[in-house]
């Protein structure tokens, strides 16, 4: 009986002192986790148990003893578990002074690296091209803002800012209030409505600011509306299939004209400085003239061959041009309008859309995708702006300070051209010599052959040697059979 009275209180005198070993080994964790990363891992739980039990026969000593005590016992756990892996190197505080050595200078190291600075956005010489889910017929830019509006034959429009600075340009807000395709759209003058013209017949008014339609004629013509140009802030002038002009008063929501004097659509309609003459380019290949203030029409001009696409007031109004789908322009006199003064063959499929630059200087439009730069008496060619590679252009309009141009195509796409240099260019008389390839010379980075081109300068220089040295060998022929 005194046998297992003994046992037991030993056993319990190794439990307490076990747990007193153990609180003991916590309060020197600083010392002891040394210690520990000398073990590794125990090989299984005897171990564990074993080292629990040497650590409480140690329960009363001094923490330096324990230090030693705790070296001992990783001799003994070393010993029974025949490992290798750990031993009683006395590091002391060293290890820890190089961990804390280390973690410094980590910490330096992140504080001295520089931090990467946010990148600085692109700029661009054009604003990025902007591609829609639908073909877009027609655009126009605010007069104010650098803003413009877009619509497509699905009858949505689309009002975006644009900005040279890479990814900056977005959409503001749309609009899906036509039924069916938008053909036209165009700004007030003070930049607050933006007018629209449809082939659901209507003419809507809306607000630019958010979209919201303020006025809508819904059967404004009796066949599809096909033009538009704004009088003054409450006239409206617009022309539809059948070849009919109308002339709106906006207060009211009534037209105080109402004529047809065209057989075919009505392409395009121009308005002198004066705002007194109206001007109309129709399908039936003639150009018509009203009198708005008198509110009567005046005259057609002769039958050209081919449709009349669009119409132009030029040099400082004492001409007008007018596009054709031959390819062929069409410049006619002031009070000169019953035939031609002159015309000029562009060599391309057809002439769709053309837009004042300068007085002399215009930007057109073609079936075959190329928007060239046109200067009038002299009449040539002068290059290419831009092209929509195999894709009709629809229209092209220029930006309020006359340093962008946009264009339309069946591409879907809206594309931007810098006509900045068209401002500053000269036309001699003198007519050069037409190159060989008869390629266009490229106004723009962006047309084709432009500054990407490492090799175009060289070729042009070249070009203009030859054309020197050719004009040089007429010249001295000349002489000689004077002789």
């Amino acid at each position: 009986m005194m046998y297992f009275l003994c046992k037991k209180t030993i056993i319990l005198f190794a439990f307490v002192a076990a747990l007193m070993g153990i609180v003991r080994f916590w309060s020197n964790r600083g010392y002891a986790w040394l210690i520990l990363q000398r073990f590794g891992k125990f090989r299984n739980v005897n171990n564990v148990a074993k080292f629990a039990c040497l650590n409480g026969s140690l329960a009363w000593l001094t923490s330096t003893e324990c230090i030693m005590a705790a070296s001992l016992e990783v001799g003994a756990i070393s010993i029974m578990t025949g490992s290798d892996d750990l031993k009683t190197e006395d590091t002391g505080d060293e290890s820890v002074e190089d961990t804390k050595d280390d973690l410094k200078k980590d910490q330096v190291s992140e504080e001295d690296e520089p931090a990467e600075e946010p990148r600085e956005p692109r700029i661009r010489e054009t604003p990025e091209d902007i591609k829609l889910d639908a073909i877009v017929n027609t655009l126009a830019f605010h007069p104010k803002q650098d803003i413009f509006a877009a619509g497509d034959i699905d009858g949505d429009i689309y009002v975006y800012s644009y900005s040279c600075t890479e990814g900056e340009s977005k959409e503001l807000w749309s609009s899906g209030h036509h039924l069916k395709s938008c053909r036209e759209v165009a700004f007030s003058h003070d930049g607050q409505k933006l007018f629209s013209v449809s082939k659901d017949k209507s003419v809507h008014l809306m607000d630019v600011e958010g979209g919201k339609l303020v006025t809508r004629i819904a059967k404004a013509h009796s066949v599809p509306i096909n033009a538009l140009l704004l009088v003054d802030e409450n006239v409206l002038a617009t022309g539809d299939d059948g070849g009919t002009l109308k002339v709106w008063d906006m207060r009211k929501g009534t037209s105080f004209m109402d004529l047809k004097h065209h057989d075919d659509y009505i392409s395009g309609i121009a308005i002198d400085q004066a705002k007194r003459m109206l001007l109309t380019s129709s399908g039936d290949g003639t150009m018509g003239v009203f009198n708005i203030k008198r509110r009567r029409f005046e005259l057609l001009s002769e039958f050209q061959s081919g449709d009349l696409t669009s119409v132009a007031i030029m040099k400082r109004g004492k001409k007008v041009v007018c596009g054709s789908s031959e390819g062929t322009m069409y410049i006619f006199n002031w009070n000169g309008f019953g035939a031609t003064s002159d015309r000029f063959a562009v060599k391309a499929e057809s002439v769709d859309c053309i837009v004042p630059i300068t007085d002399s200087i215009l930007c057109a439009a073609s079936m075959d995708g190329v928007i060239r730069a046109i200067n009038l008496l002299p009449n040539r060619v002068l290059g290419c702006i831009g092209q929509h590679v195999g894709e009709p252009i629809e229209q092209i309009a220029r930006s309020r300070d006359s340093r962008f141009l946009a264009s339309c195509a069946h591409d879907q796409m809206i594309k931007f051209w810098d006509i900045s240099s068209l401002r500053d260019m000269t036309v001699s008389d003198y007519r050069k010599r037409k190159k060989k390839d008869g390629n266009l010379k490229s106004l723009s980075k962006k047309a084709y052959g432009g500054g990407d081109d490492f090799f175009s300068g060289l070729m042009e220089e070249t070009e203009a040697k030859q054309e020197e040295k050719e004009e040089d060998e007429g010249d001295s022929d000349s002489d000689s059979d004077s002789d």
